[in-house]
């Protein structure tokens, strides 16, 4: 069978091809959009020839349907495992937490800015590049205990910037030490 006759078939069972698609996919515009694209496929055919015309437009329609489906159910998931991961409305921060992170941000910075050399290296060693007191005693070439007196001094000093968090991180620290010193 030529383009042209599988095309007269497809003219002729448009109407069957329809409702199977509507069966199968449930929505008669989804259907209309998947006879559309069975076209285009017989439209890209050219003149390959074809035995059972109807059986083989069927067969087409039935494979389209499934592909259809399948290509849903995975859109499907993947939006709402997209939905489940975004943050919902009452976890963005409203405009005034935001102006106040903002400040507490630059004060901080700006309480790093001021400490001396060696505060400002452990205290970045520390807690921005995740090295261990014992890497930043050596590096700075003094005692695990300096480098304890650096941080709380640090601690300190952000803490007197008028952001309570200082403290919060100095007991937080204080804590890990102390779990840290009972595993050596």
């Amino acid at each position: 069978m030529s383009e042209q006759g599988l095309k007269a078939v497809f003219s002729e069972v448009r109407p069957m091809l329809l409702r199977l698609l509507v069966a199968r996919l449930g929505d008669r515009e989804e259907a209309e959009d998947a006879l559309q694209d069975l076209w285009l496929r017989i439209d890209q055919l050219g003149d390959r020839p074809i035995d059972h015309g109807a059986a083989f437009l069927y067969r087409a329609a039935a494979n389209l349907a499934t592909d259809r489906r399948i290509a849903s159910l995975r859109r499907s998931a993947r939006e709402t495992g997209w939905l489940e991961l975004q943050p919902r409305g009452d976890e963005y921060p409203d405009a005034e937490r935001a102006i106040i992170a903002s400040d507490r941000l630059r004060r901080v910075e700006a309480a790093i800015a001021r400490m001396p050399e060696r505060m400002r290296t452990a205290l970045l060693m520390f807690r921005f590049e995740g090295k261990k007191q014992r890497e930043i005693a050596e590096h700075l070439g003094i005692t695990v205990s300096g480098v304890e007196k650096l941080l709380h001094r640090a601690y300190r000093q952000i803490d007197e910037t008028g952001d309570n968090r200082g403290a919060e991180v100095e007991r937080q620290h204080r804590i890990e030490d102390e779990g840290a010193a009972n595993d050596a």
